[in-house]
């Protein structure tokens, strides 16, 4: 029997973003119509701000869920019996693992409209990667989820 989903989070692209693509895609088109006067008014248009929001849903594609025994982001996988330590970070503990502390090992999905992460520390001696930090909106949940039952 399926065990039930304890967490699951999909790291979409903030909805502020979404305004800025599209001006930008569309000041875009017209430099483009401007450039190209025979073409076609409505050609750059058509192409660039279906380009723009296939970016960003692209972007904010990745999952991250908890079930049936595993953690999963994106395709990677790992089974919660490896998952070690498993830490809430803050902004700026996150930004200090992207950069000063950082391991070149570590496993890292981050989005950067994301504030918060969580740090999983993997308890296999097989694997050479030392942890997984991974980007969420909800930390505190995520790293419940994670917890020994």
């Amino acid at each position: 029997m399926a065990q039930p989903t304890s967490y699951r989070e999909r790291l979409t692209v903030a909805w502020w973003l979404w305004l800025p693509a599209a001006a930008i895609a569309g000041l875009l088109a017209a430099e483009v119509r401007l450039g190209a006067p025979g073409l076609a008014t409505w050609i750059p248009y058509l192409v660039l701000l279906p380009l723009a929001t296939v970016g960003l849903w692209w972007l904010g594609r990745i999952r991250v869920e908890v079930s049936n025994g595993e953690l999963r982001v994106d395709d990677a996988h790992i089974p919660l019996r490896y998952v070690g330590e498993v830490t809430a970070l803050s902004a700026a503990d996150k930004r200090d693992l992207l950069g000063p502390y950082a391991d070149p090992e570590a496993f890292v999905i981050q989005r950067p409209w994301i504030a918060g992460a969580v740090r999983i520390d993997v308890a296999d001696d097989a694997d050479p990667t030392p942890y997984w930090l991974i980007s969420t909106r909800h930390p505190e949940r995520l790293a419940a989820a994670l917890s020994p039952r």
